[in-house]
């Protein structure tokens, strides 16, 4: 029954990870002028739009990939002396992330609607919001590498559609055991980011700014999910 308990675990939790990557994410481009705060490379073509319409908010989006750089960089090098003081590194980045989110949430409700992208308030809190996603892709990247990315659903997709041929033109049973086990996982992973997305864009056409405070509430799980995790996921 504990292994049982603890495979439901270690499937939950990427889950709870990319329903906040879509949500974030999502929430983030509507209040923020069309910033990306988990998938970062995407506001290169969103400063190509702001620079070519004339739209705000270009400053942020050039800002965004640095930020999150720095942080992902920053996440790494904080892991080691955790890791020297054998304290639990993955639930540290996940308390980490659950602050910033907490601190996004505080400053979106406090100084926004962001009508100008280019104000101190939107930068400020697209960049903290930009940290927080920035440290759960460090986390997910390292402690859970065997799960679907949780916030850039691109390779994800592509692989689904490759084990879809794959179940469709045949092959050797072990070969399509492995297909349909990668399809079912990456499938959910997909449909719990595009939920997050969903639900971000009902909630923020429903209650603006305040939209931000479910992100930290979803973090919260993982992180007391994590308290009773073996040392060794820790």
């Amino acid at each position: 029954m504990a292994g049982e308990a603890e495979d439901n675990k270690a499937a939950t939790l990427p889950l709870l990870l990319s329903f906040n990557g879509g949500y974030v994410d999502t929430a983030g481009f509507l209040a923020l002028q069309g910033l990306f705060t988990a998938h970062v490379t995407g506001n290169f073509v969103t400063l190509g739009a702001s620079l070519a319409l004339g739209t705000s908010g270009a400053f942020a989006k050039l800002l965004a990939l640095p930020v999150f750089c720095f942080m992902v960089i920053l996440s790494r090098l904080l892991s080691y002396p955790l890791q020297s003081r054998k304290l639990p590194v993955f639930r540290s980045l996940l308390a980490i992330k659950l602050l910033l989110l907490t601190a996004g949430a505080i400053l979106a409700i406090r100084l926004g609607p962001f009508p100008d992208g280019n104000s101190w308030a939107a930068i400020v809190t697209g960049m903290v919001l930009v940290s927080a996603m920035a440290v759960q892709n460090a986390a997910h990247r390292v402690h859970l590498p065997s799960a679907p990315p949780s916030t850039l659903m691109t390779g994800t997709t592509t692989q689904i559609m490759l084990d879809l041929a794959d179940l469709i033109h045949g092959a050797l049973p072990e070969s399509m055991a492995a297909s349909r086990s990668r399809l079912a996982r990456m499938s959910v992973a997909v449909f719990v980011f595009a939920l997050g997305c969903g639900t971000a864009a009902l909630l923020y056409s429903q209650v603006g700014m305040w939209c931000f405070a479910l992100p930290p509430i979803v973090a919260i799980v993982p992180l007391v999910m994590q308290e009773s995790a073996p040392a060794t996921v820790q």
